[in-house]
């Protein structure tokens, strides 16, 4: 019986099986498609469109220059009038701008700031005046001015004298907690350190002239009387503050002039070493200052002494912040930021913008410092219509080899630009190609002569070790004005920014129908 019931459960499997398997079957032939003879599958082909970079040989012959291989050149060209591109060539592709930073950081400074800001510096006293004598101490207070001379610091002691002061019994304190105390960026080599282009950036700071080089002196070597003797060795403004090591000589009139500053790492030291000819222009070279608030302090007393003020005792120079209940003495306010806008990007003036990114922190963001202020620039930028995701800003300089941008979004930059209220005070402070005069061609005074593109190229420039940029506007053959930004990274052949300045001039001679 049991052997009976094993074989009819065994049958009934068997048969479950066969009936599932001829349902699958049944499936699979009803899911076939229906070919149809008259109609074929024809599978679509790609339709490439074509390529906008043809219709610009001469750029493209360009970019086949051998000094360009193995480098990365980033370019954009935008109509001005539509922000149409109507030229690419890795514009997408992040790479190092150099100066060409300062585009972003200026435009950004101007829309946050506004053309007429000003910086302000103030004079104060904790003490009171009595029979011409100040009972207290002087606190110089610095709010980030660039353009702070000791032609100002004079005016200053003028200021002090109208008050009938003769004497002072106290102190002078500088206060630069208008930022906060981090004196490089982030990325600055330390190379870079003892030389003008690295000085320490400070809310109290001092230049030597009116280029604004805050932060430095001028140092001026000219020929000795007699061949073989050292040279004669001068600072601007003069001050003890510097040492001098003079290690320079001076050589026949045939001779070569070539001398050399440095200053020592974390000291006030300066070496200047080299040669010099008899008879020959005295040459001039700048160097930063180590801790700029205490130089300024230190000019001060130098400028009041020089007045006719005397100290009841050597008074002690440092920092320290003003204290409440102190009596402002006077004041002094910056030039408009749009006439700083000259020094700085026609210059390229590194401490102007690190100064700017500090200041758009301080007063945006409520911190003075470079992390803030970069912050506050990137969002600007992006509601400017800038696509930052796509960018790394390190430093408002651009001496940074971190920080990456696109040709496309620079272009786009300065095409957006064009519809701010302070774009005709932007444009005027870009470097013109070819224009011999020092304010007006700045960077460019002495490229691109004769050719098409002198007075006519408006660009920042950039230049770092392996990387030279170019981006700005410029009017072709048949007068139509196109934007554009060139940056080639990572080159070796020294003379490959005349690459560089043949691309410019090649978009100067371009013909639209």
């Amino acid at each position: 019986m049991k052997r009976r019931t094993k074989r009819v459960i065994w049958l009934i499997v068997l048969v479950v099986l066969v009936v599932f398997t001829l349902v699958k079957c049944m499936e699979k032939d009803e899911e076939q498609p229906v070919a149809v003879v008259d109609k074929p599958v024809v599978t679509a082909s790609k339709i490439e469109e074509p390529n906008k970079n043809d219709d610009f040989p001469e750029l493209n012959a360009l970019l086949a220059d051998a000094r360009l291989q193995g480098a990365t050149t980033a370019i954009s060209i935008r109509n001005a009038a539509s922000g149409e591109v109507v030229y690419s060539h890795l514009g997408d592709i992040r790479v190092h701008p150099a100066s060409v930073m300062k585009l972003l950081t200026g435009a950004a400074a101007f829309e946050t700031l506004g053309t007429d800001y000003t910086f302000q510096t103030e004079l104060y006293t904790d003490g009171k005046v009595q029979s011409g004598v100040l009972a207290g101490n002087l606190y110089l207070r610095g709010q980030g001015d660039p353009t702070l001379t000791k032609k100002e610091l004079t005016a200053f002691v003028a200021d002090l004298k109208a008050a009938g002061i003769q004497t002072i019994q106290g102190d002078i304190y500088g206060d630069d907690t208008w930022y906060d105390d981090v004196r490089f960026s982030q990325d600055l080599n330390w190379s870079d350190e003892p030389y003008y282009t690295g000085a320490q950036v400070s809310a109290l700071t001092l230049s030597p002239n009116d280029d604004y080089d805050a932060g430095t002196v001028i140092v001026e070597i000219t020929p000795a009387k007699k061949v073989g003797q050292a040279g004669y060795v001068g600072m601007v403004p003069a001050n003890d503050y510097m040492t001098i090591v003079n290690k320079t000589q001076t050589v026949g009139k045939g001779g070569k002039k070539s001398i050399q500053v440095e200053r020592q790492h974390g000291s006030n030291t300066l070496i200047v070493s080299g040669t010099i000819p008899a008879g020959a222009k005295k040459a001039r070279s700048w160097a930063s200052v180590w801790e700029p608030t205490n130089y300024t302090a230190n000019i001060f007393k130098q400028a009041i002494e020089e007045q006719g003020i005397v100290f009841s005792t050597t008074p002690k120079l440092a920092r320290r912040t003003v204290p409440k209940g102190a009596t402002l003495l006077t004041s002094k306010q910056s030039m408009p930021l749009k006439e700083l806008f000259i020094p700085f990007m026609k210059l390229s003036n590194n401490g102007h913008a690190e100064l700017l990114v500090k200041e758009m922190g301080r007063v945006v963001g409520g911190d003075g410092s470079w992390d803030k202020g970069l912050a506050v620039m990137e969002a600007t930028l992006a509601d400017m219509g800038i696509d930052t995701t796509t960018l790394l800003l390190r430093d408002g300089s651009g001496m940074s080899h971190k920080n990456l941008v696109t040709a496309d979004e620079v272009s786009k930059l300065l095409y957006n630009v064009q519809s701010k209220p302070w774009y005709p005070e932007f444009l005027q402070s870009l470097p013109v190609a070819g224009s011999n005069e020092r304010f007006i061609g700045g960077t460019l005074r002495n490229r691109m002569e004769g050719t098409a593109a002198a007075d006519n190229v408006q660009a920042k420039t950039g230049t770092l070790n392996g990387v030279s940029a170019l981006s700005g506007y410029v009017k072709t053959a048949n007068d139509e004005t196109l934007i554009f930004s060139v940056m080639i990274n990572n080159f070796l052949n020294d003379t490959t920014p005349e690459v560089l300045d043949a691309i410019a001039i090649a978009i100067a001679n371009m013909q639209f129908n």
